[in-house]
């Protein structure tokens, strides 16, 4: 790293300025003594121009500390995947939200406002029947407007209409 700075012809200060830490930080990072984070190694590669191998190629603590945090980035990624899907992957649940959602269907109003609340307030991405969740919705809510628009027009807005009865 070293190396890399003189041929940029910074100063351990410049660097420093530049990735806002300290001067020191940077003399430990050459001399050996610490290693820089990966947010801070990928500024050094664009700061130097140099790829992140070439910065680290000398160095064989700070690969081997690379190819150790990456590869329990990847543990505990595959870690938290597995959490995630066992937390929130409930079969039942999306099956009762579904025929949630058809049942309000029944009932014109709730059936405009009851697949809002199940959307936006239930329904989560790991459920087993999320995407079916929002397509049932969306059709039972449009089904829903029509009803309450033509409940209302026949109630309330068009009283015009005269029956006559023939004898």
């Amino acid at each position: 790293m070293k190396q890399a700075r003189r041929e940029r012809k910074l100063s351990q200060n410049d660097v420093a300025t530049i990735l806002h830490i300290s001067r020191q930080s940077i003399s430990k990072w050459e001399n050996g003594r610490a290693y820089p984070d990966m947010d801070n190694l990928i500024l050094l590669s664009d700061l130097y121009q140099k790829s992140i191998d070439e910065l680290v190629q000398n160095n064989k603590e700070l690969r081997q500390q690379i190819k150790t945090n990456d590869q329990k980035i990847k543990e505990d990624r595959a870690k938290l995947g597995k959490i995630n899907t066992e937390l929130y992957q409930n079969r039942n649940e999306g099956f009762i939200l579904l025929i949630l959602v058809l049942v309000s269907s029944l009932v014109a109003p709730v059936g405009v406002i009851m697949p809002l609340y199940v959307i936006f307030y239930k329904n989560s991405k790991y459920n087993s029947f999320y995407k079916i969740i929002i397509l049932v919705s969306l059709i039972v809510m449009i089904i829903s407007l029509i009803s309450c628009y033509v409940i209302i027009s026949d109630n309330w807005l068009d009283k015009g209409t005269t029956v006559y009865r023939i004898d």
